[in-house]
């Protein structure tokens, strides 16, 4: 519980920084999903750039750490390279 006005305005802003937050990195997830999980070389290789975007997008709002971001890109790249 909020014990001053600046702690409740500050609560209100990390709610919605959460959301926002969690839009983005559930949207990642998907995407790198989408190459993980894919059926056959082709549909990997097609749905590699959009994961890499995502990724990137994470990144730069600092919703996953710039490091976790490049194990992730190092990770899809090698998935897409090896799917069959």
């Amino acid at each position: 519980m909020a014990h001053s006005k600046q702690a409740e305005k500050r609560n209100r802003q990390n709610l919605r920084a959460r959301e926002a937050n969690k839009s983005v990195h559930s949207a990642m997830r998907s995407a790198m999903r989408k190459v993980l999980r894919a059926q056959d070389a082709v549909a990997a290789k097609q749905s590699l750039p959009d994961a890499m975007k995502q990724v990137d997008k994470a990144a730069k709002r600092r919703v996953i750490h710039k490091n976790a971001a490049a194990r992730f890109k190092s990770q899809l790249s090698r998935a897409a390279s090896a799917a069959k």
